[in-house]
């Protein structure tokens, strides 16, 4: 599928969308899907990450197959698997005389009894997909070796059906929460993009982009509450995702102003640890204090 025509035209794309990316990032986006390459997007959780592949594929009508990587996952789990129960309710079916026909064996290991993963379904649809490796760095070193090649050739082989290449590759977006550090051949392969925690006033732009109903006043102190909560020693500081749930809430509640009491009694929407809920619920006067 057609590449976009420039920066702009990617950036007017994904604000259509609801997602408000920078120069940078726009950039490093029109690059990767120009030229066919990986891009790594790394940051703190809740900045924007996942939500730019689905983004581009629902800007530019392409399927997104999403990996979702976690500790322990392997090779077969992320490509292809055998649909072991059909096999045997097709062996069951199969007279005596069948089952001695060595081609009607080779038939249950068929296209028909083969399972899709993502990278097998991502190979097959080829530019016609956005496939979202999401937080690679969960996954474990064998697993990310295994990566290069399909990252490398965008082909897969299956040793009863054979092998099977992407004419023209997706776009491939990988993201990472840096809870490890990734190997430099990962990188090498990528393009790479830092997302970092926006401005108060980009961060506003963003929240009011994705909720357009939101009061602006209310907006824009919910997005200091949430700078200053970031200037804080918390387990886990809010990201721009959080800062759009506390408005969300705060519009559900029918709430017009961020004070105290109101923020008290929403904060879960923006903390998700017990010890951050206690730092801050004793100084909420001060966060909300001329937000």
């Amino acid at each position: 599928m057609d590449a976009p025509e420039s920066v702009g035209h990617l950036t007017t794309a994904l604000r259509a969308r609801g997602y408000l990316a920078d120069r940078g990032l726009a950039t490093a986006l029109f690059v990767a899907m120009s030229l066919h390459r990986p891009i790594l997007l790394e940051g703190e959780v809740g900045v924007g990450k996942t939500e730019v592949a689905k983004a581009i594929a629902a800007a530019y009508e392409r399927t997104l197959i999403r990996l979702q990587c976690y500790e322990g996952i392997d090779p077969h789990q992320a490509i292809y698997e055998w649909d072991y129960a059909r096999q045997m309710l097709h062996i069951r079916a199969l007279s005596e005389h069948q089952l001695a026909d060595s081609g009607a064996v080779d038939q249950l290991f068929g296209p028909a009894f083969l399972i899709e993963r993502p990278l097998l379904a991502a190979v097959r649809a080829g530019d016609a997909a956005v496939l979202l490796i999401d937080e690679i760095d969960r996954a474990d070193d064998e697993f990310e070796a295994f990566l290069l090649e399909v990252l490398s050739d965008f082909q897969i082989s299956i040793p009863e059906v054979g092998t099977i290449r992407a004419e023209r590759p997706p776009l491939v977006v990988l993201t990472s929460n840096r809870t490890r550090e990734l190997h430099d051949a990962l990188k090498r392969r990528c393009l790479y993009h830092w997302i970092g925690y926006p401005t108060a006033e980009r961060e506003a732009e963003i929240v009011l982009a994705r909720e357009p109903g939101a009061a602006i006043e209310l907006t824009r102190k919910v997005v200091a509450a949430v700078h200053r909560l970031r200037e804080l020693d918390l387990a886990k500081p809010p990201g721009v995702a959080e800062t759009i749930d506390w408005v969300q809430t705060l519009r559900f509640l029918g709430a017009t102003d961020l004070n105290p009491a109101s923020a008290r009694d929403t904060l879960g929407a923006v903390l998700k640890e017990r010890d951050d809920l206690e730092l801050v619920s004793g100084s909420l006067a001060d966060i909300t204090s001329g937000a």
